[in-house]
C-alpha cells in the first residue's frame, strides 16, 4: 500500500530489538490504531502471520487508508480467541497531535534525562515523533526505550 507520509511506516531504532519478528506493536502501527480508533491486543498483533503483520507496518496513514484498516482488522480477527478488535474514539486532540506546547509528561521526562527539548523543537518533530515520546513517557510504561527515543528523535 501506498503510504501517504514518511512516517506511515517508519521504525524506529530503539525498536530494533523486535523488528523483523514483529514480537510486539511498534510505534508506528499504534499511532495508525489509534487514529483509525482501533484497540488491537497484543494477542491479536501475535496471532498475525508474519506477512499480515508487515502489511500493517506498510499501511497507509491517510483518512481513507485508516477506515480500511479498521474494517481489515475487523475481518481479520474475527476468529481470533480475543475475539473481533473493539472499536476506539479516534484519536483527536491528543498530546502529541498539539504543536503549542511540550506536553508536561514529555518535558518532565526530558527534564529528568538532561534533554533540552524546546518548544520549537516539539513543532519541528513529526507527528509520529511526538507520539512516541508521549507513549514512551506514560506512567506504568516501561522506560527502557526513552533516552534512546530521545537521542533519536531529537539527535
Amino acid at each position: 500500500m501506498a503510504n501517504s507520509s514518511d512516517s506511515a511506516h517508519h521504525c524506529f531504532a530503539f525498536e530494533q530489538d523486535f523488528i523483523g519478528n514483529w514480537r510486539c506493536i511498534p510505534l508506528c502501527v499504534r499511532r495508525k490504531l489509534d487514529l483509525a480508533g482501533v484497540k488491537l491486543k497484543l494477542n491479536h498483533w501475535l496471532a498475525l502471520t508474519q506477512s499480515q503483520r508487515q502489511e500493517l507496518v506498510d499501511w497507509s496513514d491517510g483518512a481513507t487508508s485508516l477506515l480500511g484498516l479498521k474494517e481489515h482488522l475487523r475481518i481479520c480477527t474475527q476468529d481470533m480467541a480475543d475475539g473481533v478488535v473493539r472499536d476506539l474514539p479516534p484519536a483527536v486532540g491528543m498530546p502529541w497531535q498539539q504543536l503549542e506546547a511540550v506536553p508536561e509528561q514529555v518535558s518532565a521526562a526530558a527534564a529528568a534525562r538532561g534533554v533540552k527539548l524546546s518548544s520549537d523543537e516539539w513543532m519541528s518533530i513529526s507527528e509520529l515523533d511526538r507520539f512516541a515520546l508521549c507513549k514512551l513517557v506514560r506512567p506504568g510504561h516501561d522506560h527502557d526505550n526513552l533516552e534512546s527515543a530521545f537521542s533519536e528523535v531529537l539527535g
